[in-house]
């Protein structure tokens, strides 16, 4: 194997740079004879490196290493002589350019020169070789060489800066699309926010901005151009409320602080919106003052649900105090109304004391019916839904109405086709109607038409009212309708548009909290001098809630006997009362203040001749249902009452099975029908 002897290149030697081109160009000289490798290499090696091959496939070998400016090719060879060399280079895509000098001794006739030539020499060098010559015709290649060498570097540099420049154009042109993607965003933002951005000299008087947001018109109904053309028109839109205390607080401006102030500003609509003005002073480099840049922030619906937030808190604490009072109450009106019964019925009394008798029982009345109320506006009344026929309710409401609308208002109903039932306490959707009635009758004294119309509502999440299907119950009047600033206050207890004298205020807050109670709501729309819509949203009934009626109690069986009875009872009032009412219905009574009377009763073995027992709910240490348990670990399936003066759910849902619930204050028929279903249930 022939071993190429040549002047190692330094660029060759250069590591982690292998594609980078040698400094100087390279000439392959191949020829069989050591000495004529030997003499041209000295000639030439001043003008370039110079490799050395022995042979012809040797020289294909040495340029796949690499470029070569010129190749010295002897034509006489053994094996592969150069004619068929230079066939094979010119054959080769990558060495098919490179100038071959044909190296002869002999045959210097035309013909074989028209084959070297046809072979792809390019010029003949004849042996012996003159130094000069040989050294003129390759520096000529050499210096070919490195211009295009020098060219094609230029080159690849120019294209190197182009693409670069273009990579440059495109991150810039993509950075300003990014730019404007990013300020159309925000300006897509801060138009979709309720939001004003402005610039305002410090000392401006009267207020003046120098800049706002494009969305001012939206936020406000006016343009910027309005502003500029009434330079009063901020102080002027002010609530007159609010101005003194804007004032001071914008007054921290001549300091240089910021400021925040919240305020009512009336807009373009003539609807008063709350802002909350915030800004802070810019300065220059210097420190020096320059503007002032702000916000003006829309929190109108924030302030509308702090507001609604209030109004339920102050309800849920009317509603706890209330229900929290009604026990007492209850008792105190059982006692009252049950001793004006005994008076009435073992008393004879003249026409005189009879009429003070039935004037106290009427205020007596009227402050159960006033807790009755009460309890409905807190939620906590004893409820009863079921399916309701909204024909047969029609029918029911506007008998009761006849008479109490009087001739110059109308009722009329709309039931929409295929109504469905609405599932509700039927008594008290019948008391809601009437209380909205004469409601609408009083908002039109000199006559007009009620309109009650009924329709379906399916309804999704994200509304005031629980997803489902409702029956809207939509009262409707021509009246005079309420100022909008009362609106917010007309569900409360004792609030009342009416005049002294006129009504107690529980009308509407007894609607809303029947509403409530039901799992439903309550809307009210009105405008004066227009008239008001109130809508009952209630549950639609279920097909289970279809209940077959329930079988007549016979009153003459044994359960209307005279019953040894246990009445417990911590008021001493009502306790006395209702064991008169008792003996006065036949029955014998045992009496007992509370729970542990009553454990001691069962101690002494007292309780052998009742058959009946009758228990106030609310007692201290023990309830009534407790005590009804107790008993019927005694006397198995003892029949019994639980009065209460507060009935509520879970006195109903505690209570043992088949006890009945009767709420206070009660009438003897009340009481008397009470005993004997409750004696048929145990019975049965």
């Amino acid at each position: 194997m022939n071993v190429p002897v040549s002047r190692p290149s330094p660029s060759a030697t250069r590591r982690g740079r292998p594609s980078e081109p040698p400094e100087r160009a390279r000439i392959l000289i191949v020829d069989d004879d050591e000495r004529n490798l030997l003499a041209i290499r000295t000639v030439l090696e001043d003008i370039a490196d110079v490799v050395l091959a022995r042979s012809g496939e040797d020289a294909l070998r040495q340029l796949l290493k690499g470029e070569f400016a010129v190749i010295l090719l002897d034509v006489y060879m053994p094996g592969m002589d150069g004619y068929e060399t230079a066939q094979i280079i010119r054959a080769r895509e990558q060495t098919k350019r490179i100038p071959i000098i044909f190296l002869s001794a002999v045959n210097k006739e035309t013909e074989h020169l028209i084959r070297g030539y046809s072979m792809g020499a390019v010029d003949y060098v004849f042996k012996p070789v003159e130094p000069v010559v040989l050294r003129s015709k390759a520096a000529v290649f050499v210096d070919l060489y490195m211009m295009t060498r020098e060219v094609r570097r230029k080159a690849r540099q120019e294209q190197e800066l182009l693409d670069a420049n273009l990579r440059a154009n495109a991150e810039r042109l993509r950075a300003e699309q990014e730019l404007r993607l990013a300020e159309q965003r925000q300006a897509a933002i801060i138009h979709s926010l309720p939001l004003v951005l402005y610039l305002e000299d410090q000392d401006a008087t009267p207020r003046m901005p120098k800049f706002v947001s494009g969305n001012f018109t939206a936020v406000t109904g006016f343009s910027y151009d309005d502003v500029v053309a009434t330079p009063t028109l901020w102080l002027d839109r002010l609530h007159p409320e609010d101005r003194n205390r804007v004032a001071d607080a914008l007054s921290a401006r001549r300091q240089g602080r910021a400021y925040a102030v919240e305020y009512r500003w009336q807009c373009a609509d003539g609807t008063y919106k709350h802002f909350l003005d915030q800004a802070v002073l810019l300065r220059d480099a210097d420190g020096r003052p320059l503007e002032y840049a702000g916000t003006l922030l829309d929190v109108t619906d924030r302030k509308n649900l702090e507001t609604q937030l209030l109004h339920v808190r102050k309800m849920d604490a009317l509603g706890q105090l209330t229900g929290g009072i009604a026990h007492d109450f209850n008792n105190l009106l059982a006692a009252v109304l049950g001793g004006l019964g005994l008076i009435e019925r073992r008393v004879t009394l003249a026409d005189d004391q009879r009429k003070v008798l039935d004037m106290t029982r009427h205020a007596a009345q009227q402050g159960a019916e006033l807790v009755s109320r009460l309890l409905a506006f807190a939620r906590k009344q004893k409820l009863e839904p079921a399916h309701i026929d909204m024909a047969e309710l029609s029918s029911s409401v506007t008998q009761l109405l006849g008479y109490t609308l009087g001739g110059l208002v109308a009722l009329e109903w709309e039931l929409q086709d295929d109504l469905w039932s609405p599932y509700a306490d039927e008594t008290q959707l019948e008391l809601a109607l009437m209380n909205l009635a004469i409601n609408a009758r009083d908002a039109m004294p000199e006559g007009g038409k009620i309109r009650i119309a009924c329709r379906n509502v399916s309804i999704g999440t994200g509304n005031e009212a629980a997803a489902g299907d409702y029956v809207v119950l939509a009262v409707s009047d021509t009246g005079c309708g309420i100022p909008p600033d009362m609106l917010e206050r007309v569900t409360e207890p004792f609030f009342t548009t009416k005049a002294v004298g006129k009504g107690t205020g529980l009308g509407l807050s007894m609607v809303y909290g029947f509403a409530q109670q039901s799992g439903g709501t309550m809307r009210i729309e009105s405008h004066v001098d227009q008239g008001t819509v109130v809508e009952l949203w209630l549950p639609r009934a279920p097909e289970a809630a279809r209940r077959p009626a329930a079988p007549a109690i016979d009153s003459t069986s044994a359960g209307n006997r005279g019953r040894h009875i246990l009445l417990v009872d911590d008021h001493e009032g009502v306790r006395a009362t209702t064991a008169a009412m008792l003996e006065d219905l036949g029955h014998m009574v045992v009496t007992a203040a509370d729970g542990e009377h009553v454990s001691q009763l069962i101690q002494a073995d007292h309780l052998q001749a009742i058959d009946f027992i009758i228990s106030d709910y609310a007692m201290p240490l023990v309830s009534g249902s407790e005590v009804i348990r107790k008993l019927r670990a005694v006397k198995p399936g003892l029949p019994g009452i639980i009065i209460s003066g507060y009935a509520d759910k879970e006195a109903i849902s505690g209570a043992p099975e088949g006890v009945i619930v009767v709420s206070k204050p009660f009438t003897p028929t009340q009481l008397q029908d009470a005993i004997v279903a409750a004696a048929h249930v145990s019975r049965n």
